[in-house]
């Protein structure tokens, strides 16, 4: 029988066929959510459904994946990251398709329950299995795990609305479904196999951390939660206010968010050598300031290019703070790694889900310029927090 109190064996070489798998895992998360953005006319079209109810199943996207993600954590506690990767995401292959045939608007909420649910459950199980790689690399790769995720996330949704209009919404579940099963199970095979996360062999024998007795991982969902609300805000509401407070056109507006995407995706192929080179602390540090004076820019600026620009610099910015989050929650002492990434990833994704809904408010009394100058501010509370990042430097065994 395996000892599963034991480490995880060092990987060998620069990229082990582990590293390759787990960053496919990403890509196919990414290309399955980039698809389900183009599901929501084809719904509302489908289905003839009002704002109202098409807001109704976003919610459910949202409250799939805060109520099974805490399943997820627990099980990979148990059980470990890649069995719970395997089921997941298996499980999850088979949501774009009960949307697509769902008959009403009840059954399509079902099904965009389950489909945000196990979504947010393998985005759990990924980041978890990316922490086991990186220990066992002694060397960062969550930034580029997450850049394979937003190109994933840009080509299912470019090719999305192409298939959708010209093959009808059948075929593209069907295609889309097929592909990202090929690059899953490729993933599955390949993946690092880690037991129940215990700690390390010289840390077994101490007392476990319990989750409601231990402020870090609360704190470090905090951080992770103020930084994902940057790129929350910008998706929802950035085109909205170049057109109609900036006077750009529909065309111009949409580079708003895309300029975001664009220099998140490249800043976080360089993030690990970032990291590794300056540490986890200086890198969110530097990171923050950046992602801070690009949301000033963009609140103020006095045209659309400007703004743009600015939202790109933010993008630069906030490229490296959620997978610093990620590996410093999977690597707290005393706590098993599933168990507190479930946290901070519940946290951390409400800044996406929800909070910018409750922006979308605050901005029909205050204009949406008050919100991009408004939301950095919480950026300042992730500086002042920025010193408990210092455990994703676990990986190197300090």
């Amino acid at each position: 029988m395996v000892d599963r109190t034991l480490p995880t064996p060092a990987l060998i070489g620069r990229y082990p066929r582990e590293r390759i798998a787990v960053k496919l895992l990403f890509l196919a998360n990414g290309l399955y959510a980039g698809a389900w953005s183009l599901k929501v006319p084809e719904l509302a079209d489908r289905l003839i459904l009002s704002p109202f109810y098409v807001s109704l199943l976003v919610v459910c996207y949202g409250v799939g994946s805060v109520t099974i993600m805490p399943f997820c954590g627990a099980g990979i506690a148990k059980y470990g990251s890649s069995v719970v990767a395997k089921v997941t995401g298996s499980i999850w292959l088979f949501a774009m398709l009960l949307i697509t045939l769902a008959p009403n608007v009840w059954t399509a909420g079902i099904a965009v329950f389950l489909f945000g649910g196990f979504a947010g459950a393998m985005d759990v199980a990924m980041n978890a299995n990316a922490v086991e790689v990186e220990k066992s690399m002694r060397k960062a790769i969550m930034s580029s795990c997450h850049a394979f995720w937003s190109l994933g996330a840009l080509l299912g949704s470019a090719a999305s609305g192409y298939m959708i209009d010209t093959l009808g919404p059948l075929a593209h579940a069907l295609i889309i479904t097929g592909v990202s099963a090929v690059v899953l199970f490729s993933a599955l095979s390949m993946i690092l196999h880690d037991g129940p996360h215990v700690e390390d062999i010289h840390e077994a024998a101490a007392p476990k951390t319990s989750l409601f007795k231990s402020p870090l991982p609360w704190l470090l969902g905090i951080v992770a939660l103020f930084c994902m609300v940057q790129e929350g805000v910008v998706i929802d509401w950035s085109a909205l206010y170049l057109n109609k407070e900036l006077g750009s056109t529909l065309t111009i507006s949409a580079f708003a968010a895309g300029a975001m995407h664009g220099a998140m995706t490249i800043m976080r192929l360089f993030g690990d050598g970032i990291r590794d080179r300056f540490g986890a602390v200086r890198t969110m540090q530097v990171s923050g300031a950046i992602a801070f004076v690009g949301m000033l820019i963009a609140g103020f600026a006095p045209n659309a290019y400007v703004a743009i620009g600015g939202f790109a610099l933010c993008g630069v910015g906030v490229s490296n703070m959620v997978p610093i989050a990620f590996s410093a929650a999977g690597n707290l002492p005393g706590m098993a790694k599933g168990v507190g990434l479930s946290v901070v990833t519940i946290m951390g994704y409400s800044g996406t889900l929800f909070l910018p809904t409750l922006f979308g408010f605050v901005a029909e009394h205050t204009g949406f310029a008050a919100i991009f100058i408004g939301t950095p501010m919480l950026l300042i509370i992730v500086l002042l927090l920025s010193n408990l990042t210092r455990h994703a430097d676990g990986i190197k065994g300090h």
